[in-house]
C-alpha cells in the first residue's frame, strides 16, 4: 500500500511529471502511460531501496525509458522513429528555464486551433489533473460529452502538429487571455472546490498561482499582473475561510488576524503596479476589489462605495450575471437588504442554475423577515449545491428559519 510519502509526492509532482513528459514524447496518451508506468515502478521499488533525493527526475527518468521500450515492442501505434527515440532517451529531464514544462503544455492546451470548451476542459484535464466528472460539472455538461471534447482537442493537436511551446512575443499576446482564463478556472477549483468534502483544495489554487507568477515574469502585462494578484489575495484568506471542522465561515465573520498579510501586501503592491499601466481590465479591477476587502480592518470599515464604484466600472467592460450579483451584494452591506432585493430578483432567471444566486436571494429575505420566500430559496440553492461544507451551511440556515 502507498504510504503518504508516496501519496503526498504523486500529489505534488505528478501533473509536474506528466508536463515533462509530453514535452519529452510529444504525444498526450503516450505521456499519461508512461506516467502510470512510472508510478507503478516507484510503489514497486522505493519500498525496498528508499524515495530518491529527487523523486520528480527519478519519475520522468522512469516514465521517459517505459515509454520508449513500449514504443519499440509496438511501432506500428507510433510515429515516433528509432532517431527521435535515442533522441528523447538522450535528452535532460530537468527543465530550469523560465518557460517550465507546465506553462508549455497550458499554452499547447490553449492553442487557438481549439476551441474555448477544448482550451479550458484540455488545460484542467491535462496540466491540473482535474477528473473528467469535475470538469463537466464545471461545465454544465454530461461527463460523456465533456470526455469526447478533450479526445477531439487532444486528436487535433496531433494531426495539426500543434507545437509543444510558449509562443513567441507577437502571438504570445494575442493567446494570452485564453491562458488567464484558464488559470483562473484552475485556481477558483482550487479556492472554491465544485464538489466534494472540502472546501478548498490548496494544491490546485497553489499551482495556478506558480504559472501565474512564471506568466507575469514573461509577460508582464497589466492583466496578468491583476489576475496574480487577484489570486494572492483570495488566496491569503484560506486559513480563515473553514472552522477547524471544515465548516464555511463568511467573509464579514472571518478572523482577519488569520489573513497572511505577505500575501495581501504583494496582491495590493502589483494591483497598483497594474492599475497604473491604465491598461487594466476585468482581473485588475476584480483585483482591486479584493484590495479594498483586504486592507479593511473589519467588515463594518469596508469602503462598500468603492466596491460598488468599481463593480460599476466591472460591469461596463465585462458585463455579466455574476459581476451584477456580486454588485448587489455590496450594495446590500451598504443600503441594506431592500435596496438590493430587486436587482438579485431580477437576476434569478439568468442565474437559474447558480446555487449561491438563491443562497443570496434567501439571505435577503431572511434578513427582511420573508421567511417563505427565504426557506424556498435556501432549497433551491441546497438542491444545486455539490460541496459538502456549501450544503451543511445551507441546511443549517434552513433549520434555523424552520
Amino acid at each position: 500500500m502507498p504510504g503518504p510519502d508516496f501519496e503526498a509526492i504523486y500529489r505534488t509532482e505528478s501533473r509536474r511529471v506528466f508536463a515533462t513528459l509530453v514535452r519529452l514524447l510529444g504525444d498526450f496518451d503516450l505521456a499519461e502511460e508512461a506516467l502510470s508506468e512510472a508510478f507503478r515502478a516507484a510503489l514497486e521499488q522505493w519500498p525496498r531501496e528508499g524515495v530518491p533525493a529527487n523523486p520528480r527526475a527519478w519519475l520522468v527518468s522512469a516514465g521517459r525509458f517505459k515509454a520508449i521500450d513500449a514504443v519499440r515492442r509496438q511501432a506500428r501505434f507510433s510515429p515516433i522513429g528509432e532517431e527521435e527515440l535515442e533522441a528523447i532517451a538522450a535528452e535532460e529531464s530537468e527543465n530550469n528555464e523560465i518557460e517550465d514544462d507546465r506553462l508549455r503544455l497550458i499554452f499547447t492546451c490553449c492553442h487557438p486551433a481549439l476551441s474555448a470548451d477544448a482550451q479550458v476542459a484540455l488545460t484542467l484535464r491535462e496540466v491540473c489533473g482535474l477528473k473528467t466528472e469535475e470538469i463537466a460539472h464545471a461545465f454544465l455538461t454530461p461527463a460523456p460529452t465533456l470526455a469526447q471534447r478533450i479526445v477531439r482537442a487532444k486528436n487535433k493537436i496531433r494531426e495539426a502538429r500543434i507545437p509543444y511551446e510558449v509562443p513567441g512575443p507577437q502571438e504570445l499576446a494575442e493567446r494570452l487571455d485564453a491562458v488567464l482564463r484558464v488559470i483562473y478556472l484552475v485556481f477558483n477549483e482550487g479556492y472554491s472546490a465544485s464538489s466534494g468534502a472540502s472546501v478548498t483544495r490548496a494544491e490546485l489554487s497553489l499551482e495556478a498561482i506558480r504559472v501565474a507568477r512564471l506568466l507575469v515574469e514573461l509577460l508582464p502585462e497589466a492583466e496578468a499582473m491583476g489576475l496574480l494578484a487577484l489570486m494572492l489575495l483570495q488566496e491569503a484568506r484560506r486559513a480563515a475561510r473553514t472552522s477547524p471542522s471544515g465548516d464555511i465561515i463568511l467573509l464579514e465573520e472571518q478572523d482577519r488576524s488569520l489573513w497572511d498579510r505577505s500575501m495581501i501586501a504583494e496582491g495590493v503592491g502589483l494591483t497598483e503596479r497594474a492599475l497604473k499601466t491604465r491598461m487594466f481590465g476585468p482581473y485588475c479591477l476584480q483585483a482591486a476589489i479584493a484590495a479594498v476587502h483586504a486592507e479593511a480592518p473589519g467588515a463594518a470599515q469596508t469602503d462598500w462605495s468603492e466596491i460598488i464604484g468599481l463593480y460599476d466600472v466591472l460591469s461596463r467592460i465585462d458585463p455579466s450575471p455574476i459581476v451584477a450579483l456580486n454588485r448587489a451584494v455590496a450594495i446590500a452591506m451598504r443600503d441594506g437588504a431592500q435596496a438590493a432585493l430587486p436587482l438579485v430578483e431580477d437576476l434569478l432567471r439568468q442565474l437559474a442554475d447558480y446555487h449561491l444566486a438563491h443562497a443570496v436571494h434567501a439571505d435577503l429575505c431572511r434578513r427582511l423577515g420573508k421567511k417563505p420566500e427565504a426557506i424556498a430559496s435556501y432549497r433551491k440553492a441546497l438542491k444545486l449545491a455539490r460541496q459538502e461544507p456549501e450544503r451543511r451551511f445551507l441546511e443549517r440556515r434552513l433549520e434555523s428559519l424552520r
